[in-house]
């Protein structure tokens, strides 16, 4: 299990947090469903993102120079660069109010040694080892599953919401959905686990891309199926244990005003105990320092694909200036937010509007793709992933519309 694993674990990011705690503070159980429509539209687009990777040996970006104009290219890659310095600072912001409730200092205290910390890791840590760490830290996310125990549930109510979609009520119930479908298949993500493929080829001299190396084939689609498979089930199976948890404790006890991942931990404490108000503020933190570098290597890995720069964590920051340049920029803005005046909160919903608009041609772009022999040779998607992936799509431009016109 490698980029998978990762890129599943960086889904559940303190801003994804919050938004399944409102889910849950909100409306109880009653959008568990939506859980069980985004795993296989996120398993097919990962593993369409994994595959143009692993075969052609390049990132997403450099792939989509090939089928999209260079002009739109560099817009989708600078809106996704904005939207992930945007995330990164309300993830900052997040882990920095989390620790604050654990040890009581001024949170921005913490949001700079955050931020500081995850740009160390990623300058100075060479990439077998960095990935080694990201690796270790998706155990962080079991807090989440931890917290269950911490409450009491009705396993019967909560296995009826999971398998029976219900209609929204309202609009504010709609725009939850919306909410829901963006912060669980974000662009980041592709660009992230296509790129690790492409470093995970660097990292074994005896691997090559698959079109040079077609016996190579069978083995390395069986490890991104699993490993894709696997990382996407931790992902949705932690959204579940947060929905679940807040389900049951804030919205049973009446406390829906729930705005950020810090608010959800503070409000847990009276409701649940202090061992669930103290895993769930680890788990805050913990998944901010997996998310936030996953969140600036995927909008570095964009910008230099797509600029035909020299890419990978595996570089040394002065072989590989322009890469680094650029998640050092997307941190530090991403620090910068918190010192403007920025609404956290805001900064998440028109960030998320962004990731909304670029996820559709992006992954338009990538399924054409996937299906060109040009670029993938006989290793192009088969018509099932085909089918998942174009699905994927379609709900997510339909997110987009419901955004726009859901008031």
């Amino acid at each position: 299990m490698g980029p998978g694993l990762v890129t599943g674990a960086a889904d559940d990011d303190p801003s994804g947090i919050a938004t399944y705690s409102q889910a849950g503070a909100r409306f109880g159980f009653d959008l568990l469903w939506t859980m069980g429509l985004t795993f296989p539209l996120m398993v097919a687009v990962q593993l369409v993102a994994a595959r143009i990777g692993r075969v052609t040996g390049q990132g997403l970006a450099a792939n989509m120079r090939a089928v999209l104009p260079g002009p739109l290219v560099g817009t989708l890659v600078l809106m996704l660069f904005i939207a992930n310095t945007i995330n990164i600072g309300a993830d900052l912001a997040a882990m920095g109010a989390a620790a604050a409730l654990v040890v009581p200092l001024d949170p921005q205290i913490f949001v700079i040694g955050f931020a500081l910390l995850s740009l160390g890791l990623q300058l100075f840590i060479p990439y077998h080892r960095y990935a080694g760490l990201l690796k270790w830290l998706t155990l962080v996310l079991l807090a989440y599953v931890a917290v269950l125990f911490a409450v009491k549930l009705d396993w019967g109510e909560v296995g009826l919401a999971l398998i029976h979609p219900k209609a929204p009520s309202d609009a504010k119930e709609l725009q939850m959905i919306v909410a829901i479908f963006g912060t669980t298949i974000s662009p980041y993500l592709f660009f992230w686990q296509s790129s690790q493929e492409v470093e995970e080829i660097g990292q074994h001299p005896s691997e090559l891309a698959l079109r040079y190396a077609p016996s190579q084939a069978k083995a390395q689609f069986g490890r991104i199926r699993f490993d894709t498979i696997a990382g996407m089930a931790v992902s949705n199976l932690i959204a579940i244990a947060i929905i679940i948890c807040t389900a049951a404790t804030l919205h049973v006890g009446g406390t829906g005003n729930i705005e950020t991942a810090a608010d959800a931990a503070q409000a847990l404490r009276p409701a649940a105990g202090d061992f669930a108000f103290a895993l769930f503020s680890l788990g805050i933190i913990g998944t901010g320092l997996l998310a936030v570098p996953v969140l600036a290597g995927s909008a570095a890995y964009a910008v230099g694909e797509s600029r035909g720069w020299k890419t990978g964590l595996e570089n040394r920051p002065w072989e590989a200036r322009g890469f680094y340049t650029i998640i050092g920029l997307a941190t530090l803005f991403g620090l910068g937010i918190n010192y403007v005046g920025l609404d956290p909160i805001k900064a998440l919903i028109w960030s998320a509007i962004l990731n909304g608009v670029i996820a559709v041609p992006i992954m338009a772009a990538m399924m054409v793709v996937a299906a060109r022999r040009a670029q993938l040779g006989r290793f192009v998607a088969g018509p099932v992933l085909l089918l998942f992936g174009w699905a994927a799509t379609a709900v997510m431009a339909a997110a987009v519309i419901a955004m726009f016109v859901v008031r």
